[in-house]
Parts: structure tokens; C-alpha cells; sequence
């Protein structure tokens, strides 16, 4: 069992870490072995948005967002770092995007309710106890039906910092260093495809998870109040 205490300063430490990373953030996707499947994601993202009011969660700088707003009819970013989402401002049109600083633990409810999510390398820091939390917010801002996509990476030897800490509840971690030549403790777990589908058991009704090289891809459905066979209110292929 992880300390209360301990896990709060998780989580206040990654706020600290993203925070200070802003104007640094997206360097991770200028990694040259990484970009076959980069290119590859954002060709599919769009694909699992068209015509969908979509929350995404902690947006970061909306790197990814910027592939899912065209298709949307609105995205809502929540991240817990204004520096980051002053970003995603730049980078994004106002007429078809909401930003709120906010807890990705805490979705605000009056934000929902939502035809989908994105969830986009933010479960890898999501603490293995805190996981059932997390996701019991999630389905509930999204409507019956919903569909939720979480993409995060793979561990690849040489591409992703080293594991230097696992901690007692199993969450491994990374020692992280900026620019500006501070080193952050960053918690980050690589999850396998049956503990994605265990964390979601009796939220969602179909799921699907498929791997690239650097990335992972983890979607659900959550439980329909509808009758069966009730088409969704947007469109999604892929």
C-alpha cells in the first residue's frame, strides 16, 4: 500500500515536471525512429472522432488535438498546467476548442456530457491504484456509448528513459532532466494489453487494444442505456 501523502506528492511532482517541460514538451516527438509511427497515429486519430463533442484529458500542449479538432464538433482540453494549455491555445482554433485547467482525478462535471475521449500519455502516469479512480471519472463524463481512446508508448530499450524506482505498489519510474538542467522524478508505468482490459472490467462493453514499435493503443465503449443495435450519434471507423 502506497502512502497517502506519497501519492499526492506524485502527483503534485508531475504537475511541477509538466509544468516546467511546457516549451519543451513536444521535442519527444522530433525523435527520429519514432515517426513512422507517429504519422501513423495521426492518420487514425480522426478517424475515431468525426462529428463527436470530444473531452480531451490532460491535453498537454495538444499536439494530438490539433489531428482531432478538424473532424470534432468540439474539443474540451483539461490539463492541471496553464503553461501547457497557453500552448495549445497558439496552436488551436477557438471556434472549436474549449480549454479548462483542471484534475484529470477531478473531471469537472459540468463539462459532459461527451461522445468521446481522448486520453493521450497520460495513463503511463496514472498510479496502478489510482487506475479504477481515473477511469470511473472518465465513463462518467462520457455518454452511454462513449467511446474512449487511450494511446501512450511502449517501453523500447535505448527510446524511452530508463525504470531507475519501482515502488511498492509496483509503479516504476524515470529520472528526467530539462534544459535547464533540473532532474524530476517522473512515475511512469508501461501497462500490458490484459491490464488495460482488467482496469476497464465492468465499465465497458467492447474494447479493442492493438500495438506499434513506440506507441500502444487501448479503445472501450462504455455500457449503452439503449436498446442493442441503436447506432452511435456520430460517426467512427478504424
Amino acid at each position: 500500500m502506497v502512502p497517502e501523502d506519497r501519492k499526492a506528492d506524485v502527483i503534485q511532482s508531475m504537475r511541477r515536471y509538466y509544468a516546467a517541460r511546457a516549451n519543451e514538451y513536444d521535442l519527444v516527438y522530433a525523435k527520429p525512429e519514432r515517426q513512422v509511427d507517429i504519422r501513423a497515429l495521426q492518420a487514425w486519430l480522426p478517424t475515431q472522432f468525426s462529428g463527436a463533442r470530444v473531452l480531451d484529458v490532460a491535453a498537454g500542449t495538444g499536439f494530438w488535438t490539433e489531428h482531432i479538432v478538424p473532424v470534432a464538433r468540439e474539443v474540451v482540453l483539461v490539463d492541471a498546467a496553464p503553461e501547457t494549455l497557453a500552448i495549445a491555445r497558439r496552436r488551436l482554433p477557438p471556434a472549436k476548442s474549449k480549454f479548462v485547467v483542471g484534475d484529470a482525478f477531478h473531471l469537472p462535471s459540468d463539462l459532459g456530457p461527451f461522445d468521446a475521449a481522448f486520453v493521450g500519455f497520460w495513463f503511463s502516469h496514472v498510479p496502478k491504484e489510482r487506475r479504477r479512480d481515473f477511469l470511473l471519472g472518465l465513463v462518467g463524463c462520457l455518454r452511454p456509448g462513449g467511446l474512449a481512446v487511450l494511446v501512450d508508448n511502449q517501453y523500447v530499450e535505448g527510446s524511452n528513459h530508463p525504470i531507475g524506482e519501482t515502488d511498492e505498489a509496483g509503479n516504476t519510474y524515470q529520472t528526467r532532466q530539462l534544459a535547464d538542467g533540473s532532474a524530476h522524478s517522473v512515475l511512469k508505468n508501461f501497462p500490458t494489453s490484459e491490464e488495460l482490459g482488467e482496469a476497464v472490467a465492468g465499465l465497458a462493453f467492447e474494447t479493442n487494444s492493438w500495438a506499434l514499435k513506440y506507441y500502444w493503443v487501448f479503445t472501450f465503449r462504455t455500457a449503452r442505456a439503449e436498446a442493442p443495435g441503436t447506432p452511435p450519434a456520430y460517426s467512427s471507423s478504424g
